[in-house]
């Protein structure tokens, strides 16, 4: 299997005529894992919602590609199947389709007609990743995410990551709310995916995530787009200063954040 590759070339995104992406450059390849920090309203989770196809998000400039495939022409589900994952900021509630079968249906969905995991085969799977995640075998029959505390919620996401194997995940603050077991446990997961067949973007408010999960390449998000890259000392140093040294190093000035980036 070949190593993929995002490949995001100066791209624009608006919403609601506003724009918030102003010229985004990044390649993330399999074996590597991305970091992405910046103050609140700079445009990081409207850069994860664009990538997976959210329509509120109207992408007016720029190209995105998937191995070498053009993403942006492709509709939300076409970019899953492609290996594109997102755990979302804040995970929607599905009353009346457990876990499982929600589960269940994505992967056969991936794999398409006529090459459906078998029924034990999943069951394996999913008993061994719950597992791994200190998961309760209750959670398989629980409706997907309703009831769920915040928490619950993270670890579920890193849950459907694990069983669908994506080429590329997409992190979006999934370190948000909760405590350091966790943290921890959330890592775990994503450490487990680490292979040259899989690429991961984490984007994150704070470093303590990346105590536990290395990145390779930490990435400085101001303004709409990427201003400063560099190692894990990058995340050290932001997490010790803040980002007002950033601001002056480039000559930014500081902007209004806005709540829907």
């Amino acid at each position: 299997m070949s190593v993929p590759k995002l490949t995001i070339k100066d791209l624009h995104v608006a919403v609601e005529g506003k724009e918030i992406l102003k010229g985004v450059n990044l390649e993330v390849k399999g074996g590597e894992i991305h970091a992405i920090m910046g103050p609140n309203g700079t445009g990081k989770s409207t850069l994860a919602s664009a990538l997976m196809g959210h329509p509120k998000y109207e992408v007016t400039s720029g190209t995105v590609t998937l191995d070498d495939q053009d993403l942006l022409e492709m509709a939300v589900d076409e970019r899953a199947r492609a290996g594109l994952f997102l755990a979302m900021q804040y995970p929607s509630e599905i009353s009346g389709v457990t876990n499982s079968d929600f589960l269940r249906s994505a992967i056969n969905a991936k794999r398409g007609e006529g090459n459906e995991i078998s029924l034990m085969k999943f069951i394996r799977e999913l008993d061994k990743k719950m597992e791994l995640l200190e998961m309760d075998e209750s959670f398989a029959t629980r409706y997907l995410n309703e009831g769920f505390s915040g928490g619950e919620k993270k670890r579920n996401e890193i849950l459907q990551m694990l069983m669908l194997q994506p080429r590329i995940a997409i992190l979006d603050e999934i370190d948000s709310g909760l405590d350091i077991d966790a943290l921890k446990v959330v890592a775990k997961g994503v450490n487990s995916m680490r292979s040259p067949e899989f690429g991961c973007l984490i984007i994150t408010h704070y470093q303590r995530l990346l105590n536990y999960i290395k990145p390779d390449f930490v990435h400085v998000f101001m303004q709409g787009r990427i201003v400063k890259s560099g190692g894990p000392e990058l995340a050290e140093r932001l997490e010790a200063e803040g980002y007002d040294w950033v601001k002056e190093e480039l000559g930014i000035e500081d902007e209004a954040a806005n709540p829907t980036a």
